[in-house]
C-alpha cells in the first residue's frame, strides 16, 4: 500500500476514521448495492459509467479499510499527509459532492458551523496553475487529481476541494 493519498477512503464510504469495521462494512454494503453494475443495467449512459466508477472506488476503499493492517497503514499515511499540509485541513471534499449555485456561479458545501465553503470554477482552474508556478511542481502520477484549499466563510475550518483531471468518460464498447 505504498501510494499517495489522493482520495479520502473514509469519505468514499461516507464514514469517519473512528467508525468500527462493522460500521464500515454496513456503509460498504449499502453503496455496493446502490452502485453495483448489475443493478445499473447494461446501458451505456454516462450515468451508468459514473455508477460503475463509483462502485470501483467504493470497492477499493473497502479492500483497504476492511483489513486491520492495511487500514492502520492507510491511517498513518493519511496522518502524515495531513501534517505535511501548509494549511490545516478539516476534510477532503470532492467537487462532485458540492452543490452548484447557478445564480452566484459557484460551488458550495455546508460547514458544520452553519457557514459555507464556496469556490468558483475560475478559482478551481487557477489554483493548480498557481501552485505549479510557485513551487515548480512536477505533475502528479498521470495528473489524475488536482485540488484547492477553501476556507469557511464563518469559522476557521478549511477543506481540500479536489477533482479528477481525467474526467473524460470512456465510451462503452
Amino acid at each position: 500500500m505504498n501510494q499517495t493519498i489522493e482520495k479520502d477512503l473514509y469519505a468514499v464510504l461516507g464514514a469517519n476514521p473512528s467508525d468500527s469495521v462493522q460500521q464500515l462494512r454496513h456503509r460498504y454494503q449499502q453503496l455496493a448495492l446502490q452502485y453495483h453494475p448489475d443493478r445499473l443495467g447494461g446501458d451505456c449512459s454516462s450515468e451508468a459509467e459514473s455508477g460503475v466508477k463509483k462502485f470501483l472506488e467504493v470497492d477499493a476503499a473497502w479492500r483497504v479499510l476492511s483489513d486491520q493492517t492495511t487500514r492502520t497503514q492507510y491511517d498513518l499515511q493519511r496522518r502524515a499527509w495531513t501534517l505535511k499540509q501548509d494549511w490545516p485541513i478539516d476534510s477532503t471534499v470532492y467537487v462532485d459532492d458540492m452543490t452548484w449555485d447557478d445564480d452566484q456561479g459557484l460551488y458550495t458545501h455546508s460547514c458544520r458551523c452553519g457557514g459555507v465553503f464556496s469556490v468558483t470554477e475560475e478559482e478551481l482552474e487557477e489554483e493548480p496553475q498557481r501552485k505549479q508556478q510557485d513551487e515548480g511542481e512536477k505533475e502528479t502520477e498521470e495528473g489524475r487529481h488536482k485540488g484547492a484549499i477553501v476556507c469557511c466563510d464563518t469559522c476557521s475550518l478549511s477543506v481540500y476541494v479536489t477533482w479528477s483531471t481525467n474526467e473524460k468518460a470512456q465510451k462503452c464498447q
